[in-house]
């Protein structure tokens, strides 16, 4: 069963743990990305989304696979040749704001909840994030299944709530009217910019021995991240169109559920999934880091790896609040989402594809 879990759902498990702390948690992005084409027009754009992660989740690890490339700056070499560092520029300005976001995320949730300065919620977030890359990768693995279970459940618990209090409404919104808005372009965007989360799964693909199973777990990884984003844009279609305009659309959600104890939990549940965004992004520089040393003849000690969590993070607070990165690179954001489509997504379904076609037909 453990073995199962590991080839074909923890892959999925650990892209969803990414994404989902550093994205949809609080519903904003869901709003801002898929609400413009309507509530229909925004589901459909989810289902695109789905489609483009589990093609580039399916051809990547299989090109994983094949090559014996798990950590991002050996895969690119391999994919893209000596323009492999353009992958490397947009990840490290994607980690840089994204661990910017959660570290001040955690300490406004740590200061409503408990009146505890922000500050202690970063630390908290350092010191969870420090903890699990000393232990590596088993450690991780298991936190990020583990914590991507108890997320489903909430998620399944919203929706169940959302639909026994609102159900109707939920129904005459969804089907209120047609499509309306780029809802095919917006679903290939939001895909695009979390394709950089991808290849912070590989380090945990070497459970992974076949190209049928790098091909099922990545079909089942695009659905994995995906479904509760959906399940979580139903429940919030309850409240549209006034939803649109909140600020933190899942603290409006939870206050109209009227479940004081689960509001508590989902906060609870929400700081886990920033402390797999960080994990999963750190990790996936030490396991760089690490590779490059290997390939010296040295090795990156584990007391190591922390030290660069701490410093990562720390620079990424820094920059998020005393220069403005956040403001930044959100003007920027169109060009590094479809940045990753070009440096990413187009070359793995179109160059990689057609090398792991070759192979295929060679061993055949």
């Amino acid at each position: 069963m453990m073995s199962f879990v590991q080839r074909f759902l923890l892959p999925g498990f650990v892209f969803q743990g990414i994404v989902v702390g550093g994205g949809y948690a609080t519903g904003r992005e869901l709003i801002e990305f898929f609400l413009p084409s309507g509530p229909l027009g925004g589901l459909l754009g989810m289902v695109m989304v789905a489609v483009v992660w589990s093609a580039v989740m399916a051809v990547s690890f299989e090109l994983c696979r094949m090559s014996g490339s798990y950590d991002y700056k050996s895969f690119f070499q391999r994919l893209l040749g000596r323009y492999w560092f353009l992958y490397e520029v947009l990840f490290l300005a994607t980690m840089t704001l994204a661990l910017g976001v959660i570290g001040a995320a955690t300490g406004e949730i740590i200061h409503d909840r408990f009146g505890l300065p922000q500050v202690y919620g970063s630390l908290l977030l350092l010191a969870a994030i420090g903890v699990l890359v000393f232990y590596g990768t088993w450690a991780i693995e298991r936190f990020m299944g583990f914590w991507s279970l108890l997320l489903y459940g909430a998620y399944i618990f919203i929706i169940l709530r959302a639909v026994s209090l609102f159900g109707d409404g939920i129904w005459e919104n969804m089907t209120a009217s047609a499509p309306d808005g780029p809802w095919l372009v917006d679903g290939l965007r939001y895909a695009g910019y979390n394709v950089a989360a991808v290849p912070a799964v590989f380090f945990c693909l070497r459970h992974i021995t076949k190209r049928r199973e790098a091909f099922l777990a990545g079909g089942l990884g695009g659905l994995i991240a995906i479904f509760p984003g959906i399940l979580f844009y139903i429940a919030l279609m309850a409240l549209y169109p006034e939803i649109g305009a909140a600020s933190i659309p899942s603290v409006v959600l939870l206050d109209q559920l009227a479940v004081p104890a689960f509001a508590i939990a989902f906060q609870i549940i929400l700081l886990g999934t920033f402390i797999q965004t960080g994990v999963g992004l750190v990790h996936t520089f030490n396991e760089r880091v690490a590779a490059t040393l290997a390939d010296r003849g040295r090795r990156l000690a584990e007391w190591q790896r922390p030290l660069i969590a701490a410093a990562i993070l720390f620079t990424a607070l820094v920059l998020a609040t005393k220069i403005g990165i956040i403001g930044l690179i959100a003007h920027g954001y169109g060009i590094v989402t479809w940045g990753f489509i070009l440096v990413f997504v187009l070359p793995t379904l179109t160059l990689g594809l057609y090398r792991v076609v070759r192979r295929a037909k060679a061993a055949a």
